[in-house]
Parts: C-alpha cells; sequence; structure tokens
C-alpha cells in the first residue's frame, strides 16, 4: 500500500522518503502528523484515513473512515488533535483523534455552505473555524458552539484563505484574481482593503507574520508577495512555473518559498535577497526606442510612409517596443523572471552575469501535483497528485 524510498545522501534535491497509494481518487488534501510517522489524508473517494509507518517502513491505515459524499479539503489541528474535514454538500464534520491516533471519534458538525467547502482553517487561539465555499460564502463558527458567529458574501468563489492571529485579519482570494483583507470581531466583519495582481484564479495563498508578507499564487502561473507589514504596497512577482499554482508554503527560518505546480514541479525560491518590482507598462503610439509607429498610429504610418509595426514590452524597463529594438531574451532573476523573457536591447547590455545568477531552484516531482503541505519541524514536504498518490520529501537538502 505503501513504499519505502532509499534516498541517496548528499544530493542537493528533495529526497523522496515514501510514497503512499491504494485511493480510488485524487487526494483533496492531506497533513503529516508531527512527532509522529504518519499523515493523514481527505479523498474524492469519501475516505478520511490516517497513515502510520510501521517498522516494515511502510505506512499503513490506522483509520479508514468512509463518509457520505466527497472529502474537499480539511485542517488539522496537532495541538488538540482536532480534524476539520469539509464535505462535497456543505457540511464540515469535525473528529478527534486518540493520542495514538488508532481512533477518530465524530464532534461538531456544521451546516456551512450551500455548495462544496473550498477551504476549511481551524484557529485555536480564537476558537474559530474559517471556512469558504462554492456558495461564495466566506463563514466563521465559534469551534466550541458549532454556532455560526458571521458570514461576508464575495463577488467570486474564494480559492485560498489565511488569518492573523495578531490582527484578526483574514486574507480571502478569489476566483476573479482579487485579495480581500477583512477584519474580524466575534459576530461581525469589516472591509479593510482589496488588491488584485493576477490575471487568474488565485488558487493558493501563504501568510507569514513574521516578515507580515502574504504570497498569493494563481491559474495564471505566476506567484506575487504583498508586503503588507512594509504598508508601501510593494508587490514583487515571481515567475517560475509552467502551469497553475497549486500550493505555497514560506520557510521563516530560512526565508525561503517553496511552491508547487500542476506541472509537477517543486520550485524553492530565495526571498533572503533584494528583489525589485516589475516595472508599469508603458503605452505609446510608437516604438520608445526608433520611434517607428505601431500598426494603430494610422496618423504617423502615413505621414511617414511606413507600415506599423507591432508593440512589445521590455519586461526590465517596461518600455513599449517594436520586435526589432527587443530581439534580445534574458532571465531576471531579481525580479522574479527565473525564465528567459524579453526585454529591449540596451536593457539586455545592461545585465550582467551577476543580474543572470538564480534565485531558485526547480525539482521535478513526476506528478501532477494537486496540492501540498510543509512541515517545518520535521523538514518534509507532502505531495498530492493526480496520480492518486501522497509522495512524502525530505525537503532539508534544499531548505536550509
Amino acid at each position: 500500500m505503501a513504499a519505502e524510498i532509499q534516498p541517496r545522501p548528499k544530493a542537493r534535491k528533495p529526497c523522496l522518503l515514501s510514497k503512499i497509494e491504494a485511493f480510488q481518487e485524487v487526494v483533496t488534501a492531506a497533513a503529516i502528523i508531527p512527532k509522529e510517522d504518519g499523515v493523514i489524508s481527505v479523498s474524492e473517494d469519501r475516505t478520511i484515513r490516517v497513515w502510520l509507518k510501521r517498522d516494515s517502513g511502510q505506512y499503513w491505515p490506522s483509520v479508514y473512515h468512509t463518509m457520505q459524499s466527497s472529502c474537499s479539503c480539511m485542517s488539522f489541528n496537532p495541538e488538540t488533535r482536532r480534524l476539520s474535514v469539509g464535505m462535497d454538500t456543505g457540511s464540515i464534520c469535525e473528529f478527534i483523534l486518540s493520542e495514538d491516533y488508532n481512533k477518530m471519534s465524530p464532534a461538531l458538525t456544521y451546516q456551512a455552505h450551500q455548495g462544496r467547502v473550498v477551504v476549511v482553517l481551524f484557529v485555536l487561539e480564537m476558537e474559530w473555524l474559517l471556512s469558504t465555499g462554492q456558495d461564495r460564502n466566506f463563514t466563521w463558527h465559534c469551534s466550541e458552539s458549532g454556532q455560526q458567529l458571521g458570514t461576508y458574501r464575495t463577488a467570486a468563489w474564494v480559492s485560498g484563505l489565511q488569518f492573523d492571529v495578531e490582527t484578526r485579519h483574514a486574507f480571502v482570494g478569489d476566483q476573479s484574481g482579487q485579495v480581500t483583507i477583512l477584519k474580524l470581531e466575534q459576530d461581525s466583519c469589516s472591509l479593510v482593503t482589496t488588491f488584485k495582481g493576477h490575471t487568474g484564479n488565485v488558487t493558493a495563498l501563504c501568510w507569514d507574520p513574521v516578515q507580515r508578507v502574504l504570497f498569493s499564487g494563481s491559474s495564471d502561473h505566476s506567484i506575487i508577495m504583498w508586503d503588507i507589514g512594509g504598508r508601501k504596497g510593494t508587490a514583487i512577482e515571481l515567475q517560475g512555473h509552467n502551469d497553475k499554482v497549486q500550493g505555497l508554503c514560506y520557510a521563516s527560518h530560512t526565508r525561503q518559498l517553496i511552491s508547487c505546480s500542476s506541472d509537477g514541479s517543486i520550485v524553492i525560491w530565495n526571498m533572503d535577497v533584494t528583489r525589485q518590482e516589475t516595472p508599469e507598462w508603458l503605452d505609446s503610439d510608437s516604438c520608445q526606442k526608433c520611434e517607428q509607429p505601431f500598426f494603430w498610429n494610422f496618423k504617423q504610418m502615413w505621414d511617414s510612409k511606413k507600415i506599423g509595426l507591432r508593440q512589445h514590452h521590455c519586461r526590465k524597463c517596461g518600455q513599449a517596443v517594436c520586435g526589432k529594438c527587443s530581439s534580445k531574451r534574458s532571465t531576471i532573476p531579481l525580479m522574479g523572471f527565473e525564465f528567459e523573457v524579453r526585454v529591449c536591447d540596451s536593457c539586455y547590455e545592461s545585465i550582467t552575469d551577476e543580474d543572470r545568477a538564480p534565485t531558485a531552484t526547480f525539482h521535478d516531482s513526476k506528478h501532477n501535483i494537486v496540492y501540498m503541505q510543509y512541515e517545518p519541524t520535521t523538514g518534509n514536504l507532502l505531495t498530492s497528485g493526480t496520480d492518486k498518490v501522497i509522495k512524502i520529501w525530505d525537503m532539508t537538502p534544499v531548505v536550509s
């Protein structure tokens, strides 16, 4: 049911430790159990399973529980051993796991949403259970009484959720590409601000309360770091994936960001460098280098008797340029461009070999990732793929 992998030592890449299989459908969410060789998983096949590592090195289910509908998401709190499972029906079912993780007892059921639960988040400090659903409602309940405390209607259904205990701010990312910050009270909430930088859906959020930065991943393949604590509106873009970003986790002790994507890549970003914001793209009716008219500039085309050209933009300076004046390509890692992008000829000459030094490392998980979770106490990363397999990785060779 699960195989133990013997990794090669001293490899500067994630080491595959174990694979857990035997699922009928995709695992929608899972969590590594800290201080235990164990994993909790929920799946579209309607099962909740607790996997414990045996002396043989293989993972076997110590708990196998079948629900009435598909399990869409989960939140696990190791301190209380409380497991909150979001359902396809809109309800959230809570369980308490025994100390030896061999038994699971039902606790509460919340009738939270009218549609599939997308994200569930248990906040021990507040005794709140936060959740979002495809009904476009963000709700929070009292985890002691099960009573709904409040709800907020979003413009699009929410696909990312994080919470800051100190300020009681909820960060809500939705399918329109927008991130909303809400200030939560015991029975009400107020809108703090909204910001949008993605052209696709927000698919993942990660909040670091120490640096006070929010990371958002999107179906547009990009990641944006929002400097909330700096109060200057700084937004740093990271481009390193070829498909939808499925998960984000920030290792604050090493200042590294881990991101996973549907393309199967695991990317480790060095955030302990001085990064630069990408420039705004400038508007112009003609090339800002050679002054040749763009194809919609009929007057200049007629006056100069020249054919209009297609407009491009230099990713380093943001100027509007023609193809001839931007024939070069370069990486610009400090601007987040780990892949080669279009730059104008003058910017290309200004980029040094030092400027091109990578600030991220790329690794292939060999399955299309739909979910990830990083456990900093062990340095292990869990990925779930469309192949219905959970993989557990030792990240200490690269996150250190």
